[in-house]
């Protein structure tokens, strides 16, 4: 696979997380469930970091949210965000909290002053700040002059970045979000050529798992093919875990993120063994595995199988109630069609544990 070559950024710190300048393309999600709700918030922290979640989002809506996130940071090993709409007040107080980085938009403070005050408490931290338009919350003006189009969804991150930059601030990430891919393939292009700062991808309201999944995948692969983007949000409505189950996959596909390859054929009228069952089966049996660099092939008939499948580390090649077990191309056994599954799984984990 070739390799992709990323834009240059600045490169920011968010706690132990690199982003921009060649680092890693980073994952985020953001907790469902209110903030100052200690118990679920834990419990959802746990749950997204031991899927492979890098970056996760809390919102933060009044004085007990912001409290709160002193204690999910004795117990969070991946950084956390605070998002904050207009009220600095609550930044300052999540800041005093260790909060690791803020999503607010400065343009929407109101007077200079909280700005400032704002800037002066992150920059004491070295805290970075996420500039965050979204193609459905655009300034009055911009709409009147351009509409919802990339030009007023990039102009408006602009503003926000100048807002900083005239205070000398630029520990900063931008987003620049819509529901529309062309929207938000055009605007993202624009403001990774307006801009040096890091960029975090997302197709705002992308919709349930299955059309959000789709929607993400599209946008967001386009993008990191061409080299944009640092950080990455699948926005589905559904359980966040989904979100970064779908970006690990998103990255590993494009060769960003090494991890587990599953390859399976769509089945046909060759097929004489209940592949779906057994592409599902085996997903599912390695997915504590899900980081580890293999490629395991299920192909339903001989023609599908360790010749196509040559390139897979292990794989099955079904026949007439019955299968081959093979690994880099070259068959190891025949079995019963009730036992590949079995035997497939078990040479994966005894090749692992060995390596």
């Amino acid at each position: 696979m070739q390799e992709i070559k990323r834009k240059h950024t600045r490169l920011i710190h968010l706690g132990n997380i690199p982003i921009g300048g060649g680092a890693p393309v980073s994952i985020q999600s953001m907790l469902s469930v209110k903030t100052a709700n200690l118990e679920n918030a834990i419990k959802q922290i746990q749950e997204l970091e031991s899927v492979g979640c890098d970056i996760i989002r809390c919102a933060v809506m009044d004085l007990d949210d912001a409290k709160a996130i002193k204690e999910l940071k004795e117990i969070a090993k991946a950084p956390l965000v605070a998002d904050i709409h207009f009220n600095y007040r609550l930044a300052l107080a999540a800041i005093e909290n260790g909060v690791d980085g803020l999503r607010i938009n400065p343009g929407n403070i109101g007077k200079i002053e909280g700005v400032k005050a704002l800037v002066a408490a992150a920059g004491e931290r070295n805290i970075p700040i996420r500039i965050g338009v979204n193609s459905g919350s655009l300034p009055k003006d911009l709409l009147q002059k351009y509409g919802v189009s990339a030009k007023s969804m990039v102009e408006s991150a602009l503003r926000h970045i100048r807002i900083l930059e005239e205070l000398n601030y630029y520990e900063i990430k931008v987003s620049v979000k819509a529901s529309s891919i062309p929207l938000t393939l055009e605007s993202y292009r624009l403001l990774s050529n307006a801009c040096y700062y890091p960029l975090h991808l997302g197709v705002t309201e992308a919709g349930t798992v299955f059309r959000g999944s789709i929607k993400s995948s599209i946008a967001l692969g386009i993008l990191l093919e061409e080299g944009i983007g640092d950080t990455i949000r699948v926005s589905l409505t559904d359980n966040p875990v989904q979100e970064v189950k779908v970006a690990k996959e998103i990255l590993t596909a494009l060769g960003l993120r090494k991890g587990l390859n599953i390859i399976s054929c769509p089945t046909c009228g060759r097929t004489r063994i209940d592949l779906i069952k057994m592409a599902t089966e085996v997903e599912k049996a390695l997915e504590l595995y899900i980081d580890y660099p293999l490629t395991i092939a299920i192909m339903g008939c001989a023609v599908n199988g360790p010749g196509e499948a040559k390139e897979a580390d292990f794989g099955i090649a079904g026949g007439i109630k019955e299968g081959l077990i093979f690994a880099a191309g070259k068959v190891l056994k025949k079995v019963p069609e009730t036992s590949l599954v079995t035997e497939l799984v078990t040479l994966v984990k005894e090749y692992i544990s060995n390596h």
